[in-house]
This record gives structure tokens, sequence and C-alpha cells, in this order.
């Protein structure tokens, strides 16, 4: 009983004090006895103090007392005076009673309550106390957040988590959480925490790196003494700041501080960091963010850089970073879509593609290893027009059939990385993979897909070829004209300008003896007028422009690079589809990694094409996370992910052979 006692007038004044100041007086009385006061005392709280627990809590009996006794910090002190007033009764503590008195009341003071919540924080969480013939209870005394983020049942009226924080402690081991997390305010507090800088998020929203080189097709393509080039590739759409604040709406589930970008960057530097790629393709890096942060940092991580801002009045654009270290740079084509008078190409959307040279280790001796081609674009994301879409991307792939293409008319290695906003059963994504599209009469919200529905029964534009006019000089094969015209071997060629300098020479006006002779034609030379000169070469354009659109005609549109996903876009683990993007609360997949591989015979019947790796392989790749996964952390973006994507990481091989 006198436990009891004790235990009891020690929580309360822990409950309203900074223990510094009470330890003395529960030093001097501890250990007296005072029997008849005590049982009075803890009587007198009996009926008092229980009366101030909520309304909804029963009063339990007086032999079975089980009460949790929560401290309102501003409550004055009326409960601890109550309670202390019995021991003036007692001889051995009278001479402390105004000693005492005094003291509670300055600790009742606002001005210490701050120093109390820092005291608190040292303390035990719960105090049992045992009366006679019943059962404990327990004086609980206000747990800070470390306290209880360990506990078994969390009280979310008291705790009003953020919603990821929350599911997160509820859903990992109580061991996993860091051992100091930021005080909270006791008034008007923001229920917010950001996350410590040192758990990074790939340690709370786990990924697992899958190996693919111990994988039997890749170990028998690859042989023990067969020495690759590994490096690393990353595609990390970073979610432009400006965007964001245009576009509040679509991010109502986010604590406004995690959107914050000065909270974002050192998240998305140290993730990058974290995985370390070798080749860097970021999409959405807003303009000055890239040249006055972004830029600098990278560079001291040892990459070279480059930049394209969209077109326009937009503030982002793409970036590719490679390690200086790993690669040389052979050659850079940015890319604009923006074609000025032409519908189908309104948007100022952007990418780049560079030729890069592997820089092999020294002491391989005479060693090479092919040129790779590196890709990175952000496509429209207008659900509606999936014909700008397929332009843009027609568009694209003529710029790496220009740069990748070979003196032998194959290609180099290609990676193709980009935010293509289109889901993998779209008819664009098949025309990547599959390298071939018949898309007349096709709506132009099915070339994305996602949108069925809504989109079928509002707009109703349709496909019509050719989808691009010859104009832009690019074919239905996504090739420049200039670049596809076939060479015919044994034969010279000349220009138009060359060969009309010799149109008015002897040779060309005299008349073979075998020609038939037509009045008008072959019995004069050859002298045209200016007008009969521009009707002939008008003519001659239009046949050809007709020769183009001929071709486009059919409505079917190809491209010979052979690339396929690093991605199966499934997860069959866990039986549901792999997510890179939480658009308002929905997963969808719309960020790819394409490479270069070889393309194996089909079965008969068989409309997918199937690929096998060439020279260059995929040993690995970061595991994508499913939507459920995802909703846990409060969706896209959450304290641990600074960006509405995930970022893809893949690595890859490439053969070194001997010179």
């Amino acid at each position: 009983m006198t436990d009891a006692f004790f235990t009891y007038r020690k929580n309360v004044l822990l409950a309203k004090s900074p223990s510094t100041q009470i330890e003395g007086v529960f030093a001097a009385t501890r250990g007296r006895s005072v029997p008849e006061e005590q049982e009075a005392l803890l009587q007198q709280w009996l009926e008092e103090g229980v009366g101030n627990l909520p309304a909804s809590e029963s009063v339990p009996a007086v032999r079975k007392v089980s009460v949790t006794l929560t401290s309102d910090w501003l409550e004055g002190s009326e409960l601890l005076m109550t309670s202390l007033s019995g021991l003036n009764t007692s001889p051995e503590v009278t001479q402390r009673a105004d000693q005492q008195h005094s003291e509670l009341n300055a600790l009742a003071s606002s001005e210490l309550q701050d120093h109390a919540v820092a005291e608190l924080a040292r303390l035990p969480s719960e105090e049992t106390v045992t009366v006679a013939g019943g059962a404990p209870w327990a004086a609980v005394v206000p747990q800070t957040d470390h306290q209880t983020a360990g506990c078994a049942g969390i009280n979310e009226e008291v705790l009003n988590d953020d919603p990821a924080v929350l599911a997160w402690s509820l859903a990992c081991d109580a061991e996993t959480v860091p051992p100091v997390l930021p005080a909270r305010p006791i008034q008007d507090a923001v229920p917010f925490y950001p996350v410590p800088a040192e758990v990074p998020y790939h340690e709370i929203l786990w990924r697992d790196w899958e190996d693919l080189s111990v994988q039997p097709c890749v170990l028998e393509q690859v042989s023990k003494n067969t020495p690759l080039f590994e490096f690393r590739v990353m595609s990390y759409n970073i979610l432009a700041q400006d965007l964001v604040e245009q576009g509040l709406d679509l991010y109502v589930h986010c604590h406004p501080d995690i959107l914050n970008w000065n909270y974002r960057l050192p998240n998305l530097l140290q993730e990058i960091q974290h995985w370390d790629p070798d080749v860097l393709c970021l999409q959405e890096v807003q303009e000055n963010h890239y040249w006055e942060q972004l830029e600098p940092t990278f560079k001291e991580m040892g990459f070279a850089c480059f930049y394209k801002r969209r077109t326009g009045t937009k503030t982002d654009g793409c970036a590719v970073c490679y390690k200086r270290s790993r690669f040389q740079l052979i050659s850079l084509s940015p890319i604009e879509y923006f074609r000025p008078g032409l519908d189908i190409l309104n948007r100022d959307n952007v990418g780049l593609v560079l030729l890069l040279q592997p820089v092999l280790p020294e002491g391989l001796g005479l060693k090479a290893v092919s040129p790779l081609c590196v890709a990175n674009t952000h496509v429209l994301f207008n659900p509606r027009r999936g014909d700008i879409k397929l332009a843009q991307v027609a568009l694209l792939l003529a710029e790496i059939d220009k740069i990748a293409r070979t003196t032998e008319g194959s290609y180099y290695p290609v990676i193709l990385c980009g935010d293509l906003n289109s889901v993998p059963d779209s008819p664009l994504y098949k025309f990547i993979r599959n390298g071939e599209l018949s898309y007349h009469g096709m709506p132009a919200w099915k070339v994305v897909s996602g949108q069925e529905d809504f989109s079928q029964q509002l707009y109703s534009r349709k496909l019509l070829a050719p989808l691009w006019p010859s104009s832009l000089g690019v074919t239905d094969k996504c090739q420049y004209v200039t670049l596809c015209q076939p060479k015919k071997p044994g034969r010279r060629e000349y220009s138009r300008d060359f060969l009309l300098q010799f149109r008015f020479c002897d040779v060309a006006c005299e008349r073979p003896p075998q020609l038939v002779l037509l009045e008008g034609v072959t019995d004069a030379k050859p002298v045209a007028s200016a007008r009969e000169h521009s009707a002939v070469t008008a003519v001659l354009k239009r046949h050809n422009s007709l020769s183009f659109l001929g071709k486009q005609c059919s409505g079917v549109i190809q491209h010979g690079l052979n690339l396929t996903s690093v991605y199966s876009h499934f997860l069959p683990q866990r039986g549901c589809p792999e997510v890179t993007t939480m658009p308002m609360g929905l997963g969808a997949t719309v960020d790819y990694i394409f490479y270069s591989a070889e393309p194996v015979e089909n079965k008969a019947g068989e409309c997918r094409r199937l690929y096998k790796d060439g020279a260059l392989k995929l040993l690995g790749r970061l595991s994508l996370l499913s939507e459920d996964v995802l909703l846990m952390a409060n969706g896209l973006p959450n304290p641990f992910c600074s960006s509405d994507h995930l970022c893809l990481l893949a690595s890859f091989g490439l053969e070194i052979s001997s010179l």
C-alpha cells in the first residue's frame, strides 16, 4: 500500500512537473509510515480524480481499479493540491507542506510547461499501482513520439499521425522504427513528421534487386570467358516543382511540407546516389533547378550532363547524365517535337539522343566494345491525343535510327528511357515493342488506353492515313527520307544541279540517229522555256510526293530497332501489375526502359514479338511495387519518395571483343 501511494503521487506530479524539481520531495517522504493518511488520500482520489476521466470511461469498483490517467497540459493543479493536502496531517511532513505548496504553484505555471515536456521524454511510459485485493491500475505519463512508435496499440486520436507514417508504423516491425523522431508540438501542431535523413526511403518501401545474370538463358549466351562491360541505367521522372504548384489538386493527399522543393531535393539526390547509376535519364527537370542545383551536384558526383528544356513557355525538360569515367560522348542530338503549322505536332515536348563510347578499364589489351545509343524523352500526357503521342514517338525513333545506324546498315545497341504516358497494353507500347502498328481508323484515345469508356463516349477523333504530311520528312518506317533511299551498287550518284550544267552541251544537243523523230519533241534542240521547266519540276515533285504517300496510305507504321522492355509489368509473386506512378491514387505503368535485343522466330498465330539478348544483355533490374504497397505509404509522393513516379533501374552488359 505504501508503494502504491508513492507511485500514485509521483505519477501525478510527473504529469504536471519536471522530474528534477520533485525527486527531492519523494526522496524525503518515501518510506515513512502514514497508513491512515494514505488510505484517506487514496479514497479521496477515487472520488475526485476518477471524476476527471472522460465520460466514455466507466467508474471502476473500489476494490478493482483499472484506470488510465491521461494528463492535460493546461489543466490546473487542483487534483495535485488535493492529494498533497492529505499529507499535512502527518507530523513528519507538516514542516515541508508550505515549501511543497509554493513549489507546486510554481510548477503549475505556464512558464515551466515547455521544460516539463522535455523532462517527460526521459521518463518511463507507465507505472503500475496495485491496490490490495484488487486489479492493478496504470497511471500513464503522456508519451513522446518515439515511445508510442513501439507500442502494440496506437491511439490514432492521440497520435494524429500523417497517414503514410501511421500505415508504415502498423505494417513494419517495431524494431525498425528510428530511435529519435522530432518532438511533437503540444498545441496547434500540424500532424506531420518528416522522414529522418538516416532512414532512406528505399529501406521503407523495400524494392528487391533482381539478378537476371544467373538465369539459364543468359548463362548460355555469356560464356565464362566472355568479358562484359557492365553499367547501370536509371530513368526517373522527378516531378518539376512548377508542375506541383500548378496542379496542387493532384496532391491533396500530401502534407504541404513534403511537396516543398527544399524537402524533396535531398531525398531525390539521396536516392540517385544510393543506386549509383552510370547513365541517368531524368524527366520533368525544372530549368532553374537544373542549372543552379542539379548540374553542379551531378558534376561533383562525376557526371557529364546535358539538358533540353521544353519549347514554348514550359519551364521543365529532360536531362541525360553519364559518368565521365565510364563513357565518352560521340554525338548529341536534342529533339523538339513542335512543328509550326502541323496539328499532329503542336505540343512542346522534347527528347535527347546521345551516342556514347564505353571506356574500357586499363589492362584489357587490344579490346573493343560497341558504342551505345541512349535516348530519353517525355511525351504528351493528354489521354485524348494519342495521335500526337504516336507522331512524337515516330520522330524520336527516326532520330535514333539516324544516330544509331552503322555504315553497314545495322544498329548500335540502343537504350530508350522515358515517361511515355502510355500503359503496357496500349497500341503505342505494342508499336515500340513489336515494331509495327496498323493505326488507320483507330480512335485517338486508344493509342494511349486506360480511359476507354470515358474517351469513347466524348471524343470521336480517329487516326487517318497518312498520320503526318510528307513535308515532315519521315517515312512510315520511322526513318528520315534523306537516309532511307536505297543505294544501287555500281552506279554513281550525281546531284540534279550538277547534271543541269550539261543540259546544253554539244553532246546533249545532238540527236541520236536511232531516235524516233517526233515533231516538236525530237526535231529541235532542247531549249526549254522557264514556264515549261517549272511545269516539269512540279510534275516530278508531285510524283515523288505521291510515291511517298502511297507507302503511308496503308495506315501502317514500322521501325526496325528491335526494342523490348526491361520490365515484365506484372508481379507474379503478388499476382498484380507493376506500378510506376499513382495519379489520383490509381496505380499505372507509364515509365519504361527499352533496350535492343534479337528477335526470335514466333510460333504460328503469335502477334507478340519475342526477343533474346544480343550484344546488349540485361543483367538485373530494380523491382517495382504494386498499387497496394504504395497505398500503404499514402501513394506518391510521400515522406519517403519525393516524386509522383518511381525510379527505374537496370543493369546491362556489353560484350567486349578482340580487335
